[in-house]
Order: structure tokens, then sequence, then C-alpha cells
């Protein structure tokens, strides 16, 4: 069965009809062509999927594209700024060399950009249990929590 859904995406209103099983990570992908959001585990657990939806950070494969209806979505391509600059997050990503083959990396930023906006510093305890829901294989751990505490500041431990 089909259903019309209306949101936010990146800024810009989008209307679909999409089946009321396709999950949100299929739209963006498939539909949207917003490959920043990758298909890992598609059942939650890796982060790779993550998306910022009403500025919370989600697993979209998990998340139904009706739930979508009359919310913002934001995937990494809606964050840059409008002179092109990288967001932040994403400069302290290539500043700490947070990155080596990129598939968490969306997700990754997504959850940073979200711990940016709440104007909260955390604890590097704080950061690892706020990205403990995602998985990378390639660079560890150690530079991404350097990035994050560059761009969120850090309180002592």
């Amino acid at each position: 069965m089909f259903k019309t859904v209306r949101m936010t995406v990146n800024g810009k209103a989008v209307e679909l009809a999409v089946d009321e099983r396709e999950s949100l990570t299929d739209t963006l992908r498939e539909r949207l062509g917003l490959t920043s959001v990758k298909k890992g585990c598609e059942v939650g657990e890796c982060g790779a999927c993550t998306v910022l939806i009403d500025g919370v950070s989600k697993n979209s494969c998990i998340y139904l594209t009706v739930w979508a209806d009359g919310h913002e979505i934001i995937t990494v391509e809606g964050i840059r700024g409008k002179n092109g600059l990288l967001h932040p997050v994403q400069q302290a990503f290539v500043d700490e060399a947070a990155i080596q083959c990129g598939f968490c990396t969306p997700g990754l930023i997504l959850t940073g950009v979200e711990l940016v906006n709440s104007g909260k510093k955390y604890s590097r305890a704080e950061l690892r249990e706020r990205i403990s829901g995602h998985l990378c294989r390639c660079t560890g751990y150690e530079n991404i929590l350097r990035a994050l505490e560059k761009v969120v500041g850090s309180e002592s431990d």
C-alpha cells in the first residue's frame, strides 16, 4: 500500500508516494540520490545510515519513510555551508585524520552535528557513549574522539 509523504530533506520540500514498508534509508538513497546514507547492517546496529530527524540522530534503516511525514531530515549532503565550506565537524574529521574508508563517516559526522547543536560540552566518556552505536573498522576511535572533542569542547573525565 502506498502513502504520500511530505517532508523537508536538506532544506527542500519533498513529496513522494512510498510503500508503507519502505525504510527511510531506501527512500533517501534510491529515490533522492543521497548516497551519504549508507546501507550497512540494516538492523540499526552499525550507524552507517544515521541521519538527523528534527535535529536528532536516528538510524534510518529501521525508520520507515511514512514516519518522516512532516519532519525535517538532514543528511551529510545538507550540512555544508552556503559558501561551500565544510561544516566544522567535517573539518575536524579532516584535521584529525578521523577518516579512512569513509563508510561510517557520514553517520559519525551527523551525530557530531547533533552534539554541536546541543550546545553542551561532553566528557570523553560521554562522547564514547554517544558514538557507541557507530561501528568503524578502519580508524579506530581515537582520532574520531579527538575530532569530536575539537568541535564540541570537552570536560575532563
